[in-house]
């Protein structure tokens, strides 16, 4: 795939990357992916898509080295019976890795995502954290337990996991179909490969991520849109407060401002 020139020559963590380069290499390979085909496989999954080649290679190395750009601002959190491990939020990838900003903030992304979710999607705001992440298993037993991803929004949020590193045995478990009447949940267990991803309603895969063993290193990408970005105050302080508290850390969710480079 003749992709690598406008993203290789590019690809240094700290260099942003011309959106217009990135957007034109992420349009070729999602033509490439009918979207009515994966909206049929993501509805008969129940809001559940999994493609282990998503991104071009010279997209997803540009990425890889990104993390280690980003990797200095890790911040490290634990919950007991519950996580273990190191996030980096929007704010501080702006700073340091805005080759994840360009994609996405990609046009050519939003549009796929949202014909195949069946509705359109938007980026989160710019005060939010978790918009665009970086998570990190680096030390034995790092690991999230059961979980959903819980919109605050007035509309659905939905999560986009990207594989950007992967020496571990750590799998992504998940259920399938648990918030429909009805239905029989159906279980799954996949590792996410480089340039791999999984796409889904937030509020309806219960999922989790297993413990880390001794040696092994772990790195994943996660994208949030949304189909309406109204918040109440009061679900403002309910998310801003999970965050500080098993993400970023208070200075990072509280900070005054989305911070410099970032846009809505």
């Amino acid at each position: 795939m003749a992709v690598t020139h406008p993203i290789g020559a590019l690809a240094a963590g700290s260099a942003a990357i011309p959106a217009r380069s990135l957007d034109s290499a992420l349009s070729l390979r999602l033509r490439e992916l009918d979207a009515s085909t994966r909206r049929r496989e993501f509805r008969s999954q129940g809001a559940f898509l999994r493609l282990d080649d998503f991104l071009p290679h010279a997209l997803t190395e540009c990425l890889i080295q990104a993390v280690g750009a980003a990797e200095p601002a890790v911040h490290r959190n634990y919950l007991p019976r519950h996580k273990q491990g190191g996030s980096i939020s929007r704010h501080d990838i702006d700073r340091l890795a805005p080759a994840i900003a360009e994609l996405y903030r990609s046009g050519s992304l939003i549009e796929w995502l949202g014909q195949v979710a069946g509705e359109p999607l938007q980026p989160s705001p710019p005060e939010d954290p978790h918009a665009y992440a970086l998570y990190f298993y680096t030390r034995p037993g790092d690991h999230i337990g059961w979980h959903y991803d819980t919109s605050y929004y007035a509309g659905r949020r939905y999560t986009v996991l990207i594989g950007l590193v992967d020496q571990s045995s750590c799998r992504l478990e998940y259920e399938l179909h648990t918030r429909e009447s009805g239905a029989a949940a159906i279980p799954g267990s996949v590792q996410i490969p480089p340039g791999g991803l999984v796409f889904f309603d937030g509020d309806k895969l219960r999922h989790r991520i297993t413990p880390l063993a001794r040696g092994e290193r772990r790195v994943c990408l996660t994208l949030e849109y949304l189909t309406d970005p109204r918040m109440h105050l009061g679900w403002r302080l309910v998310s801003n407060l999970k965050d500080a508290i098993a993400y970023f850390g208070f200075r990072q969710v509280f900070r005054r401002g989305p911070g410099p480079g970032a846009r809505s």
